[in-house]
């Protein structure tokens, strides 16, 4: 056993205390000194692991790149806080994509845990930043083949509720308790509705890729997929607070919609390849050059300078979020902890520090700057 002391953020509040290890589990957390091995952190903050739920790349490695990009990136994310993730895949070809997913699904990196793999696409209804022509359906028989290639891990699936025949597929996606996600969508409301219905339950990149439904007769405010997705306690949300992609009172709103406060509302990064890294320019797979304009900043496609994704980090937009929303260290630290792990349903084993939990965590400063990162009961990253 072994124990960290440090200002512990708890579910509820921040305990002057330790935090006590057994093997890769969380065994307590307490005001008395353990009688084992301590770690001083008592000018720290422990904080739960960070989990990404939507993100393709960071530093100079990308999901769509394969095998080894996955590897660095399991490498590379414990700088940022990331204990666990869902790496996100670009759509590709029907029958590459499957045959691909399969290669990326039969490693084991190290470093930051891969919870499942994230599909964005190709049930698309807009194609935001990717190949138009990348973005073409298909049937039960195409969902079930990349659910077999992902295997072991769960393929969690980004959809839109107005794409032709997605009805039917939904149910697929959703068994076992697999969460499917919607986005890329002009949805109306009564699509969303059916949707989630069927088992639809989280939006990603909320309010991005989401247009404002046309207004059809002045003085008559069109409700769509949006006032569908806040109206509905059952549906989660997740944003990239990046200062651009949303602006925090739009976040603000949807806190307020979800029972008052950030229970069902999380914090990704949509990180493209580069993220981490100061301006630059760099390759996003076949959809073409993207480039930053500063460290932190969205990514923009370099021929038109549309969106492309963010470069924001995890411990960035923890920041990011104590500055733009005026949350505490407890609060925002749900949104990028606990909150994912409901959304993926396991709220169970991660997203807390409490006893029985898995021994993912991160130490933070006074700044919030990482200072080290733990996964499974071992410190793995330290910023010397």
């Amino acid at each position: 056993m072994k124990a960290l002391k440090g200002r512990i953020v708890t579910e509820t509040a921040i305990v002057n205390g330790y935090l006590v290890l057994d093997g890769d589990k969380i065994v307590a957390v307490q005001e008395e000194r353990p009688r084992c091995e301590v770690v001083d952190c008592s000018q720290s903050y422990i904080v739960p692991g960070f989990i990404d739920m939507h993100i393709h790349g960071v530093n100079n490695f990308l999901v769509d790149n394969g095998v080894e990009d996955l590897a660095g990136m399991c490498d590379a994310l414990p700088q940022y806080g990331v204990t666990s993730f869902l790496p996100t895949v670009s759509p590709r070809p029907m029958g590459e994509d499957s045959e691909f997913l399969k290669t990326l699904s039969s490693t084991s990196p190290a470093g930051t845990n891969i919870l499942g793999f994230h599909l964005e696409g190709p049930f698309l209804a807009l194609t935001g930043a990717f190949n138009k022509d990348a973005i073409v359906g298909g049937g039960a028989d195409r969902v079930r083949a990349l659910i077999e290639a992902g295997k072991p891990y769960k393929v969690i699936f980004s959809i839109s509720p107005d794409v032709d025949g997605i009805d039917e597929l939904i149910p697929i996606m959703a068994e076992g308790g697999t969460p499917v996600f919607m986005t890329h969508t002009a949805a109306n409301v009564k699509q969303a509705q059916r949707a989630i219905e069927l088992g639809a339950r989280h939006c990603t990149h909320f309010y991005d890729v989401f247009p404002c439904p046309p207004v059809s007769e002045p003085g008559v405010r069109p409700s769509g997929i949006v006032e569908a997705v806040l109206a509905d306690p059952r549906v989660s949300v997740d944003f990239i607070l990046d200062g651009v992609h949303v602006d925090p009172v739009a976040v603000k709103m949807a806190m307020m919609a979800k029972q008052g406060g950030p229970g069902k509302v999380c914090l990704i990064t949509d990180a493209n390849v580069g993220a981490g890294f100061g301006p630059g320019t760099y390759t996003f797979g076949n959809v073409g050059d993207i480039c930053f304009d500063y460290k932190g900043a969205p990514a923009r496609s370099v021929k038109d300078h549309t969106l492309a994704g963010s470069g924001l980090t995890l411990d960035q937009a923890l920041r990011n979020a104590v500055k733009f929303l005026g949350l505490d260290l407890v609060e925002v630290s749900k949104m990028l902890s606990y909150n994912p792990a409901l959304v993926l349903h396991a709220e169970k084993q991660k997203g807390l520090l409490a006893a029985g939990y898995d021994a993912d965590f991160v130490v933070l400063s006074d700044a919030l700057e990482v200072q080290s990162t733990w996964i499974n009961g071992e410190e793995y990253y330290k910023n010397h």
